[in-house]
């Protein structure tokens, strides 16, 4: 068998289905919304690239700290022989815990990008001789079966972004990856920890303004894709804590009363002046939380690691 495989799940038209459903969806609720997956055409994967670098923004690098200085601790914890990624994108972190895990045989990332998947893939295979990479072009989202392969199994949710689903959301997400495990398995999880609001704020609207154009990105897919006249000059980047619900609110506020034509689903959308458009939650956790969420999905967590100053968790979390 090939070492690199890559298989479909998703069909070749679902993307375009899912934009038009969010869009449709989302600018005619209230108040308006538009899911954060749809930053990422290759302008926004490259505008969060350079987030990531920016010196507010602690995620990236808190996390690549733990799996830098804990990934022998991980590997000897989970023992796997499969490791799943999901929302894999260019599975650059990744390498730690790869080469961590002496007993590796099989790596299945898991992204929407099938050129994501092939380049990472490819790379991968070429660094480590002995590795098998089986690609799943998936939305993790969904409903999703994994390929057979040897276990145990690890599966690698990391980056935070699981603070982008509400709690609803997250405790079918739990479930489904719950739905994937085994006795013996294991759930990497990466969850951005509660901390000083000023902290927070700062990492989602940097002095440079980068943020700021990721955010606005997303009216330009929805220009490009399908047919629409926003104009992101239009509208403010805004970035605010709720307490309450201790998450980052990210928003484009509309600077004047407007109308936004998207010919492709034959709609005009009414902005006043001040409203606001939500593009992002990003939850923030704390211990406690995290283990009650995943008790509620039928895991027990196990371990759980931060960085040196506290702003960031990996949990290992293996089934009840």
């Amino acid at each position: 068998m090939s070492p690199f495989r890559i298989t479909r799940t998703l069909p070749e038209d679902a993307t375009d289905a899912a934009l038009r459903a969010d869009v449709r969806g989302g600018l005619t609720a209230s108040p308006k919304t538009l899911p954060p997956k749809w930053f990422y055409d290759a302008r926004g994967s490259e505008l969060f690239e350079e987030i990531t670098r920016l010196p507010e923004y602690y995620p990236t690098r808190a996390e690549r700290e733990i799996l830098v200085d804990r990934a022998g601790e991980i590997a000897a914890a989970a023992r796997a022989r499969t490791l799943v990624e999901l929302g894999s994108g260019s599975s650059r972190k990744t390498r730690h815990l790869i080469d961590a895990l002496t007993e590796l045989d099989t790596y299945v990332p898991v992204d929407v990008s099938e050129s994501a998947l092939t380049q990472a893939g490819q790379a991968l295979i070429a660094e480590r001789p002995g590795l098998t990479v089986h690609a799943l072009i998936a939305d993790f989202t969904a409903s999703l079966a994994l390929p057979d392969s040897p276990g145990p199994r690890l599966v690698a949710f990391l980056g935070g972004t699981i603070g982008n689903l509400l709690p609803a959301e997250r405790a079918v997400f739990l479930a489904s990856v719950r739905a994937l495990l085994t006795p013996g398995d294991a759930l990497l999880l990466g969850t951005d920890l509660v901390k000083d609001e000023q902290v927070l704020v700062r990492a989602y609207d940097d002095s440079a303004g980068v943020t700021a154009a990721f955010n606005k990105n997303v009216l330009a897919v929805v220009n490009r894709e399908l047919g629409a006249d926003f104009d992101p000059e239009a509208f403010r980047h805004v970035a605010s804590w709720d307490t309450g619900h201790e998450w980052i609110e990210m928003r484009l506020r509309s600077r004047t009363a407007q109308t936004v034509k998207i010919p492709a689903l034959d709609l005009a959308v009414d902005f006043a002046a001040g409203e606001e458009l939500r593009t992002e939650v990003s939850a923030k956790f704390r211990e406690a939380g995290v283990r009650m969420e995943l008790a509620a999905a039928g895991m027990e967590l196990t371990h759980w690691w931060t960085d040196a100053a506290g702003r960031f968790a990996l949990s290992l979390s293996t089934v009840r």
